[in-house]
């Protein structure tokens, strides 16, 4: 299933949403693909999707759900990936 949390992360002078896949990267690229995202956006385990396109991507199929649920799902199914720093 592709998930998308609520457009509140700041960069780059906008507000940004996270999207996901619980399920696979795959799933999550092609969704990310139909939408034209740029691959540049994909950020390890989600990509970052700009708050002008979440309703696009709710209309599309994404599963609007909270920051910290697209986080446990993404633990649960084994995808989530945390940054090196």
């Amino acid at each position: 299933m592709i998930l998308v949390d609520p457009p509140a992360w700041p960069g780059h002078g906008r507000l940004w949403s996270h999207l996901a896949s619980d399920e696979s990267f795959e799933e999550l690229h092609e969704f990310a693909t139909r939408l034209g995202l740029p691959a540049r956006g994909f950020d390890g385990d989600h990509y970052d999707l700009p708050a002008a396109d979440y309703q696009r991507a709710v209309d599309a199929g994404a599963v609007p759900v909270r920051s910290r649920d697209l986080v446990a799902r993404l633990l649960a199914a084994g995808l989530r990936r945390r940054k090196r720093h």
